[in-house]
């Protein structure tokens, strides 16, 4: 355990939507309209659509099946930014964790106008309904597709598919480390290119880390200083 997160490596996922009535969010209706209006008035542009939620998830011989189900982002935020978190609620998402060809991990710079604003994390975001299929929930293709429009880059063919679950703080982070064939200056100059290019980038920016001192520890969530820390 690092940084108050538990490290479970997987071999597989399989997540499910399913109905659930979240209790919390039915017995502080009021305290979530009052959060929603708090946050609108910083940042007009949030929009309150469909997100998806853990309310299970069981690892058995390195194979993971995750619930999830619907509700909407201003109960997510809510949630959130309350920072108790109960047994029954989690916040589920994957990301790609990019690394270069000499040994640098890219971490992204949330831009001024997000909810994360300035935060350090890998790209990635909370599921949706685009990653519904059928009964079924595609967290690899939630993660590429957050990844993939953020910065521009593809996935190298071929690349693993192993993750690393960091579970904590009321998060269930599924990490998916991924080695790219270019140098992280390459890299960097890409994502930048293509950032440039957007008419609003969700990142102000990516930056290389090349070892444990580099980044800023305040700045990053739970779940990037735990996979840091035994990343290098």
């Amino acid at each position: 355990m690092s940084d108050g997160f538990r490290t479970i490596h997987l071999r597989g996922i399989e997540a499910r939507l399913v109905p659930y009535d979240w209790p919390w969010a039915r017995d502080n209706a009021a305290a979530i309209a009052a959060n929603w209006e708090r946050r609108r008035a910083a940042r007009p542009a949030m929009f309150d659509g469909i997100v998806l939620l853990a309310c299970a998830c069981v690892v058995t011989n390195g194979h993971c099946r995750i619930d999830l189900f619907e509700t909407s982002y201003s109960r997510f935020i809510a949630y959130r930014d309350g920072g108790v978190f109960d047994d029954a609620v989690a916040n589920a998402f994957a990301a790609i964790v990019p690394w270069s060809a000499d040994g640098a991990v890219l971490i992204g710079e949330m831009a001024a106008h997000t909810a994360n604003a300035g935060q350090l994390y890998f790209p990635c975001g909370t599921p949706d309904r685009d990653d519904v299929r059928g009964t079924g929930v595609d967290l690899a293709g939630s993660a590429t597709r957050e990844f993939t429009e953020e910065t521009g880059l593809a996935l190298p063919e071929g690349a693993a598919q192993d993750w690393i679950l960091l579970e904590g703080e009321g998060q269930l982070a599924f990490l998916r480390p991924v080695r790219f064939p270019g140098t992280a200056d390459a890299l960097l100059a890409q994502a930048e290119a293509h950032r440039r290019a957007e008419a609003e980038p969700e990142l102000a920016g990516l930056h290389a880390l090349r070892g444990p001192a580099d980044g800023d520890p305040q700045r990053m969530p739970g779940f990037v200083r735990a996979y840091l820390a035994g990343a290098f």
